[in-house]
């Protein structure tokens, strides 16, 4: 055999996607905006920049969202 068999985690279906967008559709949120803590609900002004999940809650320590991705969740549930 060559090694490209059904389990050698060669080729097609490795997990990765191909296509852009992504949750928030490639960055396709408006300026401004807040970060907010889905654990407690504290808001903070969004940096240009940086992203809301990498930011702590200075209220509880929790990750912080992007204000619209939370409002997305909510309105689908």
């Amino acid at each position: 055999m060559s090694g490209f068999g059904r389990n050698s985690g060669l080729g097609r279906g490795s997990g990765h996607s191909s296509g852009g967008g992504g949750r928030n559709n490639g960055g396709a949120h408006k300026q401004g905006g807040y970060c907010v803590c889905a654990k407690c609900g504290t808001k903070v002004a969004h940096q240009r920049g940086v992203k809301c999940t990498n930011l702590k809650c200075p209220t509880c320590g929790h990750v912080m969202v992007r204000e619209e991705m939370l409002n997305d969740k909510k309105s689908k549930d």
